[in-house]
């Protein structure tokens, strides 16, 4: 799996690095910033070009103004429903030495470990007892994680069964595989592969991804995502780690990369994750203050990535502290990650319990750190946390059914442009959510989600399709119907 010698060389670079940083020194018109303002409006994704635009906005109204555009594009595409998983470390075994990550192969603080399948088994019983559908198995890049453990382990979460409880949908965030790795994992039925590109400058990639390591290639890993397609993975996942380079070249490119993949795939990524640096083992978090992203401008990343890419699913992770990401969550989010755990072994050790305070914040010390990738804002348990989606007026959804169904790559494109996709994704999160109330929600979790059910509900014009819903949400409270989907 990571044999140097057989990395390719020969990607296509579509990372246009001087045509980038033209672009952003242009100055814009007002009227340029709202013609393109105008265009995202309508749920047609942006060029590259159209972004820049976007990113030279400074005027505090054309700032609002996006802001708002990116509320409703929001809206249109995926209404009020916030998507809900958990992150599960597998291993952080690394054979790379990446400059922001706890789990580097030269930190000799981190606590190495690879959780057994008994272990492993525990992890996923732990967190379907408290709710979880939906897992992303996270990987160091090691040769002991092969695409043959991968997809291992992927067929390990779905068989795991406790009471009502199961996983339905396992993403997998891992090392870039050459054709038949990508085409061993895609067929053990896992959902999106997710590849961060980290940053897509390549001066600064080459500064925190030493030569000589599987990271060290820029081109593999940028490449990584159409090997995936050329096999049959039409379902992928992109992103940059923000703080490492200038944020607004970091945007361009990853709409530079949905617009490749669109365009020569004719699917687009289903999901955008826009991390920012966080503090990790044995690392210095100051040495990466000169392109710290700060909250505003954090803001505006989220906003103009879902006007330029409105399809994408867009992924706010529990880096962000719980108050920013309750704040900043109408900008275009569709995904959030709750009760999350980076400790190997986490879920599973009750001295690790999740906070239950509105003001939960997570906190560590020096050991908690040795033990994970990197530092955690939000703490909050699951039940919290959908209980505070809840009062924010969101409808938090498990809902799988898009890939049970087929409704994938060029399909799924099909109905998310448009905005069509909130007539599946609307009923299923009412479902799920149903679901999730009855067998695990607390007391005050359960009052105000089953309002929030017969609110959604009340919005719904009469038809066969909603008395066919009520039917069936009452069926899922009073007969113990699991697992419906449309």
């Amino acid at each position: 799996m990571f044999d140097l010698s057989k990395l390719s060389k020969c990607g296509v670079d579509f990372i246009d690095d001087a045509k980038f940083h033209q672009l952003l020194q242009r100055d814009v018109t007002r009227s340029q910033v709202e013609e393109v303002v105008a265009k995202s409006s309508e749920l047609s994704p942006l060029s590259v070009e159209e972004t820049a635009v976007l990113l030279a906005a400074k005027d505090p109204e054309l700032v609002e103004l996006i802001f708002e555009t990116a509320r409703d594009l929001k809206k249109k595409v995926y209404g009020n429903r916030i998507v809900i998983f958990a992150p599960l470390y597998i291993g952080n075994k690394c054979c790379n030495n990446c400059a922001y990550c706890g789990f580097r192969a030269s930190n000799t603080d981190c606590v190495r470990t690879t959780l057994s399948d008994t272990e492993q088994v525990a992890q996923i019983e732990a967190l379907e007892q408290v709710g979880h559908k939906r897992l992303i198995l996270v990987f160091g890049e090691h040769r002991d994680y092969s695409p043959e453990y991968i997809a291992e382990c992927v067929q390990r979460c779905y068989k795991v069964k406790v009471g009502n409880g199961e996983i339905r949908r396992v993403n997998v965030n891992a090392a870039p595989l050459d054709a038949a790795g990508f085409k061993t994992v895609h067929e053990s039925g896992i959902g999106t592969y997710q590849i961060f590109q980290e940053t897509y400058h390549r001066e600064t990639y080459a500064k925190v991804h030493p030569a000589g390591t599987v990271k060290g290639d820029y081109n593999w890993r940028l490449d990584g995502l159409s090997r995936a397609f050329e096999v049959g993975c039409d379902d992928l996942g992109i992103g940059a780690l923000f703080g490492l380079y200038d944020w607004r070249y970091e945007t361009l490119a990853m709409v530079a990369h949905s617009v490749r993949l669109r365009d020569f795939y004719g699917v687009g990524p289903h999901t955008l994750s826009f991390p920012r640096v966080r503090s990790a083992s044995g690392m210095d978090l100051s040495a990466f203050d000169k392109y710290a992203v700060n909250d505003y401008d954090f803001q505006r990343l989220i906003a103009i990535l879902r006007l330029s890419v409105p399809y994408a699913g867009m992924v706010l992770t529990a880096r962000e502290p719980a108050k920013l990401r309750r704040e900043i969550m109408a900008f275009g989010v569709s995904q959030i990650d709750a009760g999350t755990k980076l400790e190997l072994g986490g879920y599973a050790d009750s001295s690790l319990a999740p906070e239950e305070s509105e003001a939960a914040e997570k906190h560590f010390n020096a050991q908690d750190l040795n033990r994970e990738q990197f530092e955690i804002g939000d703490g909050r348990s699951l039940d919290l946390t959908i209980r505070d989606l809840l009062a924010d007026g969101y409808v938090p959804s498990f809902c799988t059914s898009c890939y049970r169904l087929g409704r994938t790559g060029e399909q799924f494109m099909e109905f998310a442009i448009p905005g069509f996709i909130q007539n599946f994704c609307t009923p299923n999160a009412l479902l799920t959510l149903t679901e999730y109330l009855v067998d695990y929600g607390s007391s005050a979790t359960q009052q105000v989600g089953f309002a929030m059910v017969e609110k959604e509900l009340a919005k719904m014009e009469p038809c066969n399709e909603k008395e066919t819903l009520i039917n069936t949400l009452q069926r899922v409270r009073e007969e113990n119907l699991r697992d419906a989907y449309y």
